[in-house]
């Protein structure tokens, strides 16, 4: 079942194009990544979606409800975790969460165990009654996330949720992030960092001046450029003959042979690497050592658009 269906969004600031028809789905249980440098429209685009931005054209469906700035039916299904915290920092955990809670309609026994069971989920159930003033910026930030998991909502919107953590708190939270696609949850999760955008999405949308350049599964993105990955093995015996054996190989587009290495271009290495060391084998040969580099999402942005992902 979809949670999310936007299409032909555009949304322009005078003179500027924000974003310039944007349409994508996401299913329960999927995080969705949109992925694009500062000012690519990342912010823009979940602004509608959430329903605080009236965009100039397009739709957008939750959960089966048309989204509009002007009504809450669809909203009721969206959990948004903006850039910004919106804490109180002179509460503690739980009463940050009693209080949004009761925002949302929650009370009582129900409210009680939900709370205990969004604590769990982002990890503060040892500091639920410490005050957040108290707390690292990666907690801060985790209280955040719980906030919008509170009302178990449909669709969960986090924009850019790792900015200026620390690395521990940055793991923390793409943890609790990776846990919730089990739960059913949609999450549509924007950032500009290539390698969360591997670890946790489904689909990836690039995104760069208001358009979406390209989407779909990391395997699929890195087709776009060959998709092909590079193997380093190091070699005991006979290096040529190993090549040569290795290069008769279908999915093997190139070997290059060293002292006691070879260098291939493959498709699908992880398939492929098992009748490699076989092929070695018989050539007489012993593999010592294997390094794959895969091509990454950064060197597909970098090929759609002319510019690097840090730019």
């Amino acid at each position: 079942m979809e949670v999310l269906r936007c299409a032909g969004l555009r949304k322009t600031f005078d003179d500027l194009v924000a974003v310039d028809e944007v349409g994508f789905t996401i299913a329960e249980g999927e995080t969705y990544g949109l992925l694009g440098p500062n000012g690519a429209g990342k912010t823009t685009t979940i602004s509608m979606i959430a329903g605080i931005l009236e965009p100039d054209a397009g739709d957008i469906v939750v959960a089966g409800t048309s989204m509009t700035t002007r009504t809450t039916a669809a909203k009721e299904f969206i959990g948004l975790v903006p850039q910004e915290l919106a804490i109180y920092p002179d509460l503690t955990a739980k009463e940050n969460l009693r209080f949004f809670g009761r925002l949302y309609g929650m009370g009582g026994s129900t409210l009680a165990a939900r709370i205990d069971e969004v604590l769990q989920v982002i990890g503060l159930a040892d500091r639920a009654d410490d005050k957040a003033e108290e707390y690292s910026g990666g907690m801060k930030r985790r209280l955040n996330i719980g906030i919008g998991l509170l009302h178990e909502p449909k669709l969960l919107i986090l924009d850019e949720p790792t900015v200026g953590v620390d690395p521990q708190s940055r793991n923390a939270i793409l943890e609790s992030v990776g846990r919730l696609s089990a739960a059913g949850i949609g999450v549509l999760y924007t950032t500009h960092y290539m390698e969360e955008a591997e670890r946790l999405c489904d689909r990836v949308a690039i995104i760069d001046s208001g358009q979406i350049q390209a989407e779909g599964t990391r395997r699929q993105l890195v087709e776009l450029i060959g998709g092909k990955d590079r193997v380093h093995l190091g070699l005991d015996g006979d290096a040529v003959a190993a090549r040569e054996s290795i290069d008769a190989l279908p999915a093997v587009h190139e070997a290059h042979h060293g002292d006691a290495t070879v260098d291939l271009l493959v498709d699908d290495a992880r398939t492929v690497l098992p009748e490699i060391i076989s092929r070695v084998a018989a050539a007489g040969g012993g593999v010592t050592s294997v390094e794959v580099i895969e091509p990454d999402l950064e060197a597909v942005f970098l090929h759609l658009t002319g510019k690097a992902l840090r730019d």
